[in-house]
């Protein structure tokens, strides 16, 4: 037993500590010592103690709003690039997630940050949050109209009845 059980843990080097060693992102010391189970009677120090960073893959999106009819709910499409599987070009993917609209703050263009939640419903696992580089249409300056005499030249419509054919 003791053979079986030192070979699916297998024990802890000095000489190349592997920051990913069996899949875990805690600290080694508080794993269980199991020097009595293996062959080497050394224990492993408690001194050396190391933290791992938590890898987050694919918790957040970005997309833009195609829908925004549903209360409380968008419908967000996410496009990407991908290598085609034969021609190996790069070529768009697009893909459509609901996310969880709150105050129903989101309309049909606005770019949008999808952050992974808890399921809210059978299909909702995401939280559409405002991305911090990018203004939503409701933010958004209203651009300034040029006034006509800038010119000095009045346009067709302000011309009345002067037609000369």
């Amino acid at each position: 037993m003791s053979l079986s059980f030192s070979l699916l843990k297998p024990p802890l080097s000095s000489s190349n500590p592997n920051p990913f060693l069996h899949g875990t992102t805690t600290k080694l010391s508080l794993l269980p010592s199991f020097s009595a189970l293996s062959l080497s009677s050394s224990p492993p120090s408690s001194s050396t103690t190391y933290t791992f960073p938590v890898i987050k893959a694919m918790r957040s999106m970005q997309g833009k709003v195609i829908c925004a009819t549903n209360d409380k709910t968008v419908n967000v499409e996410v496009v990407r690039l991908a290598p085609h599987p034969k021609y190996k070009r790069r070529v768009r993917k697009k893909k459509k997630y609901q996310a969880h609209d709150p105050d129903n703050q989101f309309k049909v263009g606005d770019w949008v940050q999808l952050d992974k939640c808890r399921p809210i419903s059978k299909t909702k696992t995401f939280l559409a949050v405002a991305p911090e580089g990018r203004q939503s249409s409701a933010t958004r300056p209203k651009p300034i109209q040029a006034a006509s005499d800038e010119l000095g030249i009045p346009l067709e419509s302000q011309v009345e009845g002067d037609k000369t054919v």
